[in-house]
Order: structure tokens, then C-alpha cells, then sequence
């Protein structure tokens, strides 16, 4: 799914930053099969504010509402 959310941000011109998490950090946290698994949901952050999950971006894309935030974050320049 990271795959996904990064190819589409790519595929509009934005270089995002990606910060991946590893199997170390959630073995150690308690419960860690469950930090396990959302540390491989992909969670967008688009100039420092929580967009969402992939869902949301994927859903902001598709009514046109994605471009223009990330114009104002000044992460595009079209």
C-alpha cells in the first residue's frame, strides 16, 4: 500500500519524503503484532497536517481536491 500512496504522489509531480518503520521498533512495542500492522498502512501528511490513510488520499485525488492541497503546501508547482 505504501507502494501505491508513493507512485501516485510521484505520478503528480511531488518527491515525497518517505519514513518507513521497521519490524525492530514494533517487536519492541507492546503488542507488537499490532504495531506491526499499521506500521505498514500508509499514513500521508501534507505539510506537516494529517491528510489520512490511503483511502483519503486515493478519495481526494479522485474528486480533484488533491492538487490543490498540495499547491497550498507548497509541495507542487503547477
Amino acid at each position: 500500500m505504501c507502494h501505491v500512496a508513493r507512485r501516485l504522489l510521484l505520478g503528480l509531480g511531488v518527491n515525497p519524503t518517505v519514513c518507513e518503520f521497521g519490524d525492530e521498533a514494533a517487536g519492541e512495542a507492546a503488542g507488537g503484532g499490532d504495531v506491526r500492522r499499521l506500521a505498514m498502512l500508509p499514513v500521508v501528511f501534507v505539510g506537516g497536517r494529517l491528510l489520512g490513510g490511503l483511502d483519503r488520499l486515493v478519495a481526494v485525488h479522485i474528486t480533484g481536491e488533491l492538487v490543490p492541497i498540495l499547491k497550498e503546501a507548497g509541495a507542487l508547482w503547477l
